[in-house]
């Protein structure tokens, strides 16, 4: 999905709803796993802390953890 050299990670600033776009890129990296998450694939986020994360699983251990 990545491999192309031309692939280049993203700077986000993520609001309560949407997030905007700092910085030129195709994708932004998983705040827990490191996994590439392509914009238009984004839907999870921490605002406070300013980090995304790859799945709704993945977010909910990282805002809740046990």
């Amino acid at each position: 999905m990545f491999s192309s050299s031309d692939a280049k990670p993203a700077r986000l600033e993520y609001g309560p709803n949407s997030f905007r776009q700092l910085t030129a890129g195709d994708h932004v990296l998983c705040a827990v796993s490191g996994v590439p998450i392509p914009l238009d694939m984004l839907r999870y986020w921490d605002v406070e802390k300013q980090e995304p994360y790859a799945s709704a699983q993945i977010a909910t251990e990282a805002l809740y953890p046990s």
